[in-house]
């Protein structure tokens, strides 16, 4: 272990030393390897000082917040929060009804009183600290394997975790980075009581829909506010009508001059995850796959809601979040496969591969530390890719709602048998206002016709399973034999549906303190369901972990391998990217999709005109088009594209999770919120391309152009620190 922690040491130098040598827009980064970089970030264009950025409670980070899942800015000294459209859609369609269609006709609060609860469980997370533990993480495990090591690994991130949240108000968590080589704790202030202050309707929000998603030109006003709040005291609070904003220790002014092309622009950021150091192997199976199988699963997912709900209808609006995630994701997997076909990324990473294994053969020590390395991560691999066929199914039966949520109530009653420490994480008591949080969130986000549709086509794909590879006790609830019987699985479910009483709000919550003996006297199907597979639950789960501890192991000295050997070839490291924070620094730039063909980098008012149809999602305010027509631009004109600009692109490396980043110029003035990525680049989670990986922004302009102009928000914009 020992060895492993001087690699540790030894990976970190290297950060510093070849960090100055980076030339391209690549790299997800940790802040604290910024300064390093500081040269060379000046040389780009940041006119701020490098070693800020790196100072998580100094201007700008300390301005840049988690929404858990997606990224948000605050931009007032009155805790007002700019994200993006869709990533405030959960708080949206909760406080939308067929009579009052927020996510159709927008919204906006002209006053503190006005604004709207956003979705039960909504956080606001503003990082404070990052500290390295990996010693305290690893130290002493050196004899133990498989689930022994993962479950060792567990009790120290929790001790960790428990020292951590002894003060009220602060949520904490261990990342592990370089697949387990590193590992840092962070420390976030965790705001409670969010609100909705303003979404535009979703012919600006989301113009375009799921045929521009992805696309280049786009012309979509993917923005939305949030404020958060806190008690008197200046303490997180559950939601009160006696609570106050939020007084951040900075905000980020907005820019109203925006950037031309070639500007330097830099994000911060909550990416969620990237693949850049995967295996030949896993490469291979997830794009011949995973990918083409998941695609399939969630097309069908949107044909089964679609068929299932009217459009306009309650139980439609229920699911639209849903839907657009499942869209989203059905189009990127689309794209990953299109260029996975014709890029040579498998060819790359054997290739990669073979001159690692050449470096580690050609010395004795390399020898002795990798030598079996590459080929034990391989057998792992291999072994978690047995069940796969199965294991996909059940994870799409776990998007469903009643059996998931039956399951984890039932398990929350077991883990409560243990003492704090012992529970598994998520079931702690830290956990507890989560939890609750998303059993109230299910009257928002389901129907009962819609989640046994979703089922019953699941329960169909998984009784097609060869004998050997289903499970016995889920065959058992649900009937499910040599032959299977259709009908009989229909009757099974109309059954159950018609008897639960989950789908109800205080059943659900009645179930939180209720005992295992209450569960296993209960009547209700589904919950006689979670008590039937409890014990095969927690033996798959056994079993996963156990080969989650062999990785635990194994992915590290992969990772020093390749630490290692990119020194030797004068090239950085960055970690792939994990849900914490990272800074990306690129330039305003277009780029050529395909031969003889120029994307500019800016899209124009205009292009909206040029696009519209009259029919949804092509369908702008007619207030808008007239504002268009008469050349409406006002304080955000801009000269050299004869217009005010809608959306842009730039070289930002950046992925899922990064969406409501604000993208800062080199004062760090907000001057655009990302969105997207243009279809060439969504591979880029497992490569970066300098030639088509682009991100896409909304350009501050028009956020503030439709603000002004269309919406008439003049009581957020005066809020706000404007940059002319």
């Amino acid at each position: 272990m020992q060895n492993i922690l001087s690699t540790i040491v030894g990976a970190l130098t290297i950060f510093s030393t070849l960090a100055v040598n980076v030339k391209a827009d690549e790299g997800m980064w940790q802040p604290h390897q910024l300064p390093a970089m500081s040269d060379e970030l000046a040389a780009k264009g940041l006119e701020i000082d490098a070693t800020s950025i790196s100072t998580l409670t100094e201007f700008p980070m300390n301005a840049v917040i988690s929404l858990g899942g997606c990224t948000a800015s605050f931009v007032s000294s009155q805790g007002l929060v700019v994200t993006n459209h869709h990533c405030a859609a959960g708080s949206i369609l909760h406080n939308s009804t067929p009579e009052k269609n927020l996510l159709k006709d927008g919204f906006l609060a002209k006053s503190y009183a006005e604004e709207l609860a956003a979705t039960p469980g909504s956080r606001i997370y503003v990082t404070q600290a990052v500290t390295e533990v990996t010693e305290q993480v690893i130290s002493g495990l050196e004899d133990k394997v498989g689930n022994d090591f993962y479950q060792a690994i567990e009790v120290n991130e929790k001790s960790l975790i428990a020292q951590c949240e002894t003060q009220e108000g602060y949520r904490c968590q261990v990342y592990s980075f370089h697949g387990g080589l590193e590992y840092y704790l962070v420390k976030q202030l965790e705001i409670r009581d969010v609100r909705l202050v303003y979404n535009p309707a979703a012919s600006i929000g989301k113009y375009g829909g799921d045929i521009d998603n992805w696309m280049w030109p786009r012309h979509t006003g993917d923005f939305s506010f949030y404020r958060a709040y806190v008690s008197k005291d200046g303490l997180p609070a559950d939601f009160s009508l006696d609570n106050v904003p939020y007084q951040p220790k900075s905000f980020l002014k907005v820019s109203a001059k925006g950037v031309s092309e070639g500007d330097f622009v830099m994000v911060a950021g909550y990416p969620g995850r990237t693949n850049r150091y995967r295996t030949a192997s896993e490469v291979e199976n997830q794009f011949e796959w995973a990918y083409p199988e998941a695609k399939m699963l969630r097309e069908r997912f949107i044909d089964i809601i679609n068929g299932t709900a009217t459009e306009g209808s309650d139980e439609r609006i229920k699911y639209e979040s849903l839907l657009a995630g499942l869209a989203n994701y059905a189009k990127n997997f689309t794209s990953m496969i299109e260029f996975y076909a014709k890029s040579p990324m498998l060819a790359d990473r054997k290739s990669r591969e073979n001159d690692l294994a050449n470096w580690i053969s050609k010395d004795t020590q390399r020898q002795q530390q990798y030598g079996k390395t590459l080929a034990t991560l391989d057998e792992l691999i291999a072994e978690g890719q047995e069940d796969q066929a199965r294991d996909i199914i059940l994870g799409y039966i776990r998007s469903t709602t009643m059996l998931p949520t039956a399951r984890k109530l039932y398990r929350l009653a077991n883990e409560k048998r243990l003492t704090d420490v012992d529970r598994e994480p998520g079931y702690q008591q830290r956990d507890m206002i989560r939890f609750k949080s998303s059993m109230e969130r299910i009257d928002r986000r389901y129907a009962a016709s819609v989640d046994k549709a979703l089922l019953t086509e699941m329960l169909k794909r998984y009784a097609a399973l060869p004998e050997s590879a289903r499970i016995e006790a889920l065959d058992k609830v649900f009937g499910i034999g040599r032959l299977f019987n259709e009908a009989r699985l229909s009757r099974t479910l109309d059954r159950m549906y018609a008897q639960t009483k989950l789908g109800d709000l205080d059943a659900r919550l009645a179930w939180l303190d209720k005992s295992v003996e209450d569960f296993n006297l209960s009547k209700d199907p589904f919950i006689k369901f979670a008590v039937a597979m409890y014990d095969t639950d927690m033996q798959q789960e056994k079993k996963s972990k156990a080969l989650s501890g062999k990785l635990m192991k194994v992915r590290p000295q992969y990772m020093q391998a390749i630490i290692a050997f990119n020194r030797d070839q004068g090239k950085p490291v960055y970690a792939d990217a994990n849900s914490s924070l990272r800074v990306a620094v690129g330039h305003v730039k277009g780029y050529a999709p395909e031969d003889g063909l120029r994307a500019e980098p800016f899209t124009r008012l205009e292009g909206i005109l040029a696009k519209d149809t009259g029919i949804d999602p092509f369908e702008s305010p007619s207030k808008q088009l007239e504002l268009i027509k008469q050349k409406q631009y006002g304080d955000f004109y801009v000269k050299s594209i004869d217009s005010v600009p809608v959306n842009f692109l730039s070289t930002l490396d950046t992925t899922g999770g990064n969406s409501g980043s604000p993208t800062l110029n080199g004062r760090a003035e907000l001057v655009g919120l990302l969105f997207d990525g243009v279809y060439e680049s969504i591979i880029g989670d497992w490569g970066y391309d300098p030639q088509t990986n682009r991100s896409i922004q909304v350009d501050s302009r028009y956020m503030l152009w439709v603000m002004k102009y269309l919406d008439n928000a003049d009581n957020l914009l005066d809020e706000m620190d404007i940059v002319y």
